[in-house]
């Protein structure tokens, strides 16, 4: 690798860790599969919508119109999951493409983890962790042991 792509790769990643404050790098590109649109965790101020109940004041208190376009389909662990009426099953192409809410230009965003769910097969996006775990590792090893006795 030339010192000038070693450059550019350590300020990629000092950008995505630092500024962007995350922790994976997105990879891949949409196969129009579909999947996003059909079964969707919704997070409403960083929480998955756990009840029916709840959504349906979250559509009534919130003017954000990406809640008046989904509907409940299904429930798990996790909380509810929605599918989305502007998607054509048949075209599996979005209706409204280019009208489409910020969830679904984002999508995938790496906050899935953090509850613990997975991309659905055959998506065309991953995720790569932008430090290796042997990096963080080297990074723990390098800091002093804390002395328990002072906290």
């Amino acid at each position: 690798m030339t010192l000038k792509n070693r450059l550019f790769e350590k300020l990629k990643k000092f950008y995505h860790l630092k500024i962007l404050k995350r922790h994976y790098y997105r990879l891949g590109k949409c196969r129009r599969c579909g999947c996003c649109c059909e079964n969707i965790y919704v997070r409403h101020k960083n929480k998955i919508i756990k009840t029916k109940e709840e959504f349906e004041q979250i559509k009534k208190s919130d003017s954000y119109s990406f809640y008046q376009h989904i509907s409940v389909i299904d429930k798990d662990d996790f909380g509810l999951i929605f599918e989305c009426d502007r998607f054509d099953k048949e075209k599996r192409l979005c209706k409204d493409h280019k009208k489409r809410p910020s969830i679904c230009k984002n999508y995938p965003s790496e906050e899935i983890f953090s509850f613990g769910a997975q991309l659905q097969e055959g998506c065309g996006y991953s995720f790569e962790p932008i430090e290796k775990f042997d990096e963080v590792f080297k990074k723990v090893l390098k800091k002093p042991p804390r002395d328990f006795e002072q906290i």
